[in-house]
């Protein structure tokens, strides 16, 4: 089976999110176990599967795993799959995804990639006890990010996102104990709209380096402080990417583009 490895919100080699994409036969999806291992095995933030679909909405079915769980929503590995199939010319222009949060669609351009994602409106929550101590400075305040339930921190500036250097072991605390997803760090930018960081430890991700998903809820956020609907994020993880967002009532367009870093065949 070919598999390969796209790095996704990347302006050029090794920067952004590393996505594993399977493109299946058509027929019934392997062994859930079985994808589960192939996740593990390779061991990035999120490995996809898309086979064609039978549907009459959709052209193709996507699921994702992480190297430890079956994820509902994914931005990263979503635009790493539609750049797959656009490199095999198994799509141009819009395409549409059955997955666990619906339908979804990507639309393939000269300039990048544009998904059409459902909204994950940020709601105000109480500072969780030992978040402070966690994330090693004073969050400003604090949402859960709607059925994604992440929980955004917005912090004092850039400098401070960029410095935090989390305590894991209490982050999945308060993610368990809170029945979170993850933790979102975020700030205003100079140079950008704003910027932030992704930590889901109890996911079998300490760090994601570019979160797609996680930008349905960065969108309305900002757009809504800053007063503008068209914005450029950056998540300043170590590898880092930049995701282009427009929120729009309910949905959320992310931009970006992707990058094969690997092509090859998978034998078990």
């Amino acid at each position: 089976m070919r598999i390969r490895v796209v790095d996704a919100f990347a302006e050029r080699a090794f920067t952004g999110n590393p996505a594993a994409v399977c493109v299946l036969e058509d027929g019934p999806w392997p062994d859930e176990s079985w994808m589960q291992s192939v996740a593990a095995e390779m061991n990035h933030a999120e490995t996809a599967f898309v086979r064609p679909s039978e549907r009459a909405d959709a052209d193709w079915d996507l699921r994702w795993f992480t190297p430890t769980l079956e994820e509902r929503l994914c931005g990263h590995a979503t635009l790493a799959t539609t750049h797959a199939l656009a490199a095999d010319g198994k799509v141009s222009g819009k395409t549409s995804f059955a997955t666990l949060s619906g339908i979804l669609t990507a639309t393939v351009a000269e300039d990048g990639i544009t998904l059409d994602f459902p909204v994950n409106l940020p709601v105000a929550t109480p500072v969780p006890d030992g978040l402070a101590a966690a994330i090693q400075t004073e969050p400003l305040e604090t949402y859960v990010t709607g059925e994604l339930r992440d929980l955004l921190v917005v912090v004092q500036d850039e400098a401070t996102v960029r410095a935090v250097v989390p305590d894991y072991d209490v982050l999945a605390g308060i993610i368990e104990r809170g029945r979170l997803r993850g933790v979102i760090v975020t700030a205003s930018s100079s140079e950008y709209d704003f910027v932030s960081r992704f930590f889901a430890p109890g996911s079998g991700i300490p760090e994601d380096p570019v979160t797609g998903s996680a930008h349905t809820s960065l969108a309305p956020y900002w757009a809504s402080r800053l007063g503008r609907d068209e914005l450029v994020g950056y998540q300043a993880s170590a590898r880092g990417g930049v995701v282009r967002v427009v929120p729009a009532g309910d949905r959320v367009y992310l931009k970006g583009r992707a990058i094969t870093v690997l092509d090859g065949e998978l034998y078990v």
